[in-house]
């Protein structure tokens, strides 16, 4: 059974949403937030295994309490739902350690799907969207400071294998398991291995983390 919690400052999409969730057998809603700091301590409270996020809540918004969350080292995996305008927000919100996002106006089985995905540790999104994402995105959103003048070799690259490394490089460009075992000429089943060696090794939490870990190191350029 996959525990929700639904954060929205709407109660009409939380109603939907919980409608939504508790018509599957696999699924149950475990509370609902109407802001974002009722989502962190909700969370901290009732340890759900994925939280349905806003962004655009009163007090604290949904990108900052998603950084909360993440920060605080739980098993939550937190889900961002957007809308088509906002965007570079759900670029901020997967940075602050969100493991997807979706478009509010997504139809129901997406959103099932997502969160059953985002629930096994899966990215919600595409590898190739994730790029679209970043590569859109990257050069409108104020520069951290702590991905400016890194090193020559970032410490997060330190411990991976020239493999590890390429692999790593390749999910970056949007490059699927079925890809990377095609074009490098390996088991997919090898893949999947150097992927989660990746993801343990770099701290990455899931896989479109380590998309972003990707062009935080500039092992892949923005287009």
């Amino acid at each position: 059974m996959t525990t929700v919690l639904i954060a929205d400052d709407q109660p009409l999409q939380r109603f939907g949403s919980r409608m939504l969730l508790e018509s599957q057998d696999d699924m149950t809603v475990v509370g609902e937030a109407a802001n974002g700091s009722e989502a962190v301590r909700m969370t901290a409270e009732l340890h759900p295994d994925v939280v349905l996020m806003d962004i655009r809540m009163p007090g604290l918004d949904g990108i900052e309490a998603t950084r909360r969350i993440a920060a605080a080292g739980d098993r939550t995996r937190i889900l961002i739902v957007t809308t088509f305008d906002l965007d570079e927000y759900a670029y901020a919100g997967l940075r602050a350690g969100a493991s997807g996002f979706l478009v509010k106006d997504a139809q129901p089985e997406e959103l099932l799907s997502g969160i059953r995905a985002v629930a096994t540790g899966d990215a919600v999104v595409a590898p190739s969207l994730t790029r679209r994402l970043l590569d859109a995105y990257v050069h409108h959103l104020p520069t951290d400071s702590s991905t400016e003048d890194l090193p020559q070799e970032d410490a997060r690259l330190a411990s991976l294998t020239d493999r590890e490394r390429e692999i790593l490089t390749v999910i970056g460009q949007g490059w699927t398991n079925t890809e990377i075992a095609t074009r490098l000429h390996l088991a997919e089943s090898t893949v999947k291995t150097h992927v989660g060696r990746i993801l343990a090794k770099t701290g990455s939490r899931d896989r479109i983390q380590a998309v972003i870990l990707a062009y935080d190191t500039k092992l892949v350029e923005p287009s």
